[in-house]
């Protein structure tokens, strides 16, 4: 079926924006990806990741892919035809249906978000507690907020992250807003106070400092971090860096440096990840979500191979409450499922470790494009506010169930992977038993 015309719009902005240029404020350079397609075939797509390419949408009988001349060479070398699009459509009519003002307008830039944390640490000091986890490649802090009343108790620990990918700027203000929402109505909402009272909220919203400045400043469709290759290319993609199942098979990553979802030299090569790892197998982490854009869905593991993982089913009713959960808000679906099925193959991805090391129940929510005519990376600055809006009842369920639902199993051996830092606490994992959701939104 032809799709509407809002749909077609939809993807016409896209390819608007991905063509109009390579960055804010510089001339295009030759090394930069090039945006081409491909006609549709059966098992295309799944080929072309396998070769390192990054194919970003599929539209009218079109797969649309971001190339690097290398990855163009590729194309050529495998006998697959492609059309070129930079500058087939007009960057005007972008322009005039509205972008974002500025660099990066109301989205966070890594100055302003620290900014931020530290004025909310400023402002709730009896709620918010910045942590410097460590340094990123370039020397950026990445940081953690933390909300709870009861610092000194033993308490359900829940982790939101955002920004994993360079370009999906929206994936760094939802977990921030859900911190400046959680300790702004503390006194005013007795739902939000019992679930602070009750538990210990970290934040994570920017994973990939560096890579975010560059998608700013220079390149806005970049996705991985700023790792030198030493082969005249750049970037690791950090949510294929972790270590469960690192590099598994080059259909979930790629061996190459050139492509889009490089999964570095070795697991755990990069500061980002390393920072992440370090701060996880530190706490007694009951539920993850790492957020991301854009798909509009809720995916969960396993990533790196098609057989259901043990706690599929506990997982999947988790995910379709919330689904439920946010469709209520503004009437938007998000499908879930597991996320090779939903999506496809990833290894070395962090909902895949988390799960993998400590059994929890970790998520990654791709966050929709912020209208019908504006789409993609490129969310309308308007729309911050309701896909953080339609999120919340689903984050705020989350944080409920780490309280109620989770049971703790008994300590793991002296030879559980997630015990591989010395000192560190081992974790607690939820036992078949303990992971019951209560029923809701199927």
């Amino acid at each position: 079926m032809r799709p509407s015309l809002k749909i077609a719009l939809a993807w016409m902005a896209i390819l608007v924006a991905l063509t109009a240029g390579p960055g804010l404020g510089r001339p295009a350079d030759p090394s930069d990806p090039q945006i081409v397609s491909v006609p549709t075939a059966p098992g295309l797509a799944v080929r072309l990741r396998r070769m390192g390419l990054d194919p970003f949408a599929e539209w009218e009988g079109q797969i649309y892919i971001l190339a690097s001349p290398r990855g163009l060479a590729s194309l050529r070398s495998a006998g697959i035809s492609y059309a070129p699009e930079n500058g087939r459509l007009s960057s005007s009519r972008f322009a005039a249906a509205g972008s974002q003002g500025g660099l990066n307008g109301a989205y966070h830039s890594y100055k302003e978000l620290e900014s931020d944390l530290f004025a909310l640490e400023q402002q709730y000091p009896a709620l918010a507690k910045v942590y410097d986890l460590g340094l990123s490649l370039e020397g950026r802090h990445i940081y953690a907020l933390k909300i709870s009343a009861n610092p000194a108790r033993d308490e359900a620990e829940v982790l939101f992250l955002g920004c994993h990918h360079a370009r999906e700027w929206i994936s760094v203000e939802v977990p921030f807003l859900l911190g400046k929402y959680l300790v702004e109505n503390y006194g005013l909402d007795s739902d939000i106070q019992r679930l602070i009272d009750s538990s210990a909220v970290w934040i994570i919203p920017l994973v990939n400092p560096d890579g975010l400045e560059y998608s700013i400043q220079t390149y806005r469709y970049w996705r991985k971090n700023r790792r030198d290759t030493g082969d005249g290319s750049f970037g690791i993609d950090l949510n294929r860096n972790y270590g469960y199942q690192w590099g598994a098979d080059d259909d979930g990553s790629s061996p190459n440096p050139d492509s889009e979802v490089y999964r570095g030299p070795a697991a755990f090569s990069e500061p980002e990840t390393r920072a992440v790892r370090d701060f996880f197998l530190g706490r007694n982490i009951r539920a993850l979500v790492s957020y991301h854009s854009f798909a509009q869905t809720i995916i969960y593991p396993w990533g790196y191979t098609t057989v259901p993982a043990e706690k599929d089913a506990a997982m999947e009713a988790i995910a379709a409450h919330m689904a439920a959960l946010i469709q209520a808000v503004n009437g938007r679906t998000y499908s879930y499922g597991e996320s090779s099925r939903d999506m496809y193959l990833t290894n070395g991805d962090l909902t895949d470790w988390a799960y993998g090391v400590s059994g929890i129940p970790a998520y990654t929510i791709e966050l929709p494009p912020a209208d019908e005519i504006h789409g993609g990376f490129f969310n309308a600055e308007a729309d911050i506010a309701s896909i953080f809006s339609e999120n919340l009842p689903a984050m705020l369920y989350l944080i409920d169930w780490s309280i109620r639902d989770f049971r703790p199993a008994p300590p793991q051996d002296k030879n559980d992977p997630g015990r591989d830092a010395p000192g560190r606490p081992r974790r607690i994992i939820p036992s078949l038993l303990g992971w019951n959701p209560r029923s809701g939104g199927n």
